[in-house]
């Protein structure tokens, strides 16, 4: 536990010291139509540049990844962008998930985004908000499955045809 809340909280200090760099932008456009890149680029910055390391994992992992995993890679968190939180806030529900995720999950139960639950709500229901936002932009069924499931239980879908893809981007995912 302890050392899932240190990781975590170097990369919010990561996250304070990011500039995504147009070049990092440049590569996002390859892999995305425009509307799923304008949301994409409605993210946070730090949103963007934890995006955008995803997909370098997944590539580093698998230079032949398919392309709605990179998709995929790149807009699991686009869902994030409906409710901008402030650094801690954010740090606030990463710890109390890592520390006691059944808080965590008890306090973000409600799509509620009053001050001092924000951070639990977003935690908890990004994946089905970036699933909305994607629907909206007519991306691939995969890359929406995949965004909204990208924080669930990887063996509720053992059986799953994207099960693979699932697995690699909660591994990117969290190693970022």
């Amino acid at each position: 536990m302890i050392k899932g809340a240190t990781h975590r909280l170097v990369q919010g200090a990561r996250a304070l010291l990011t500039i995504t760099a147009s070049i990092e932008l440049n590569q996002a456009r390859d892999y995305l139509s425009a509307c799923e890149y304008a949301a994409f680029t409605s993210l946070a910055p730090a949103e963007q540049q934890h995006s955008l390391k995803v997909l370098s994992s997944v590539l580093a992992s698998d230079p032949s990844a398919p392309p709605v995993l990179a998709a995929a890679a790149l807009l699991h968190d686009v869902g994030k962008s409906r409710c901008r939180l402030a650094l801690w806030q954010k740090t606030l529900s990463v710890l109390v998930n890592a520390v006691a995720p059944q808080i965590c999950q008890r306090l973000g139960r409600e799509e509620r985004l009053g001050f001092w639950r924000a951070p639990f709500s977003v935690w908890q229901h990004h994946p089905k908000w970036s699933g909305e936002i994607l629907l909206k932009c007519g991306s691939d069924e995969r890359v929406i499955w995949l965004a909204e499931n990208h924080q669930a239980d990887p063996e509720r879908f053992s059986d799953h045809h994207l099960y693979p893809l699932l697995l690699q981007l909660q591994r990117a995912d969290s190693a970022n």
